[in-house]
């Protein structure tokens, strides 16, 4: 039996909220599970529109004291980058960083990621 999956678009004013918050709205919508034929195996959710990413408020001191990691697989290639940093050269991608994290480590997660639109 196959159904048809309808995507709605959802658009979400990130002006003043923390990150976080706005984050896990925008996973739970990606996801399907603000739809009643929710199924975790099938990935039914909807195009998400982030606007006002720029306008996002940091709680405590976040800001200068989180870092982002990444590995260059090469002996001592543990990269850091303070948020602040990365906040500066594109503020979209701390959400986006945000909500990679809280999907499903699986291969829906690349696709559901392909429904964020981010705007500054």
């Amino acid at each position: 039996m196959t159904q048809t999956i309808a995507r709605a678009q959802h658009e979400i004013d990130a002006t003043g909220r923390a990150p976080g918050r706005v984050a896990t709205e925008v996973a739970m919508i990606l996801r399907g599970k603000n739809k009643p034929t929710f199924e975790p195996h099938i990935d039914a959710g909807d195009f998400v529109t982030v606007v006002n990413a720029s306008q996002v408020l940091f709680t405590g001191d976040k800001l200068v004291q989180k870092d982002y990691y990444h590995h260059t697989m090469y002996p001592g290639g543990l990269k850091t980058k303070a948020m602040k940093h990365v906040f500066d050269e594109n503020p979209g991608e701390v959400i986006r960083k945000a909500v990679y994290g809280m999907l499903p480590k699986n291969k829906h997660r690349d696709e559901m990621m392909k429904r964020l639109t981010i705007k500054n």
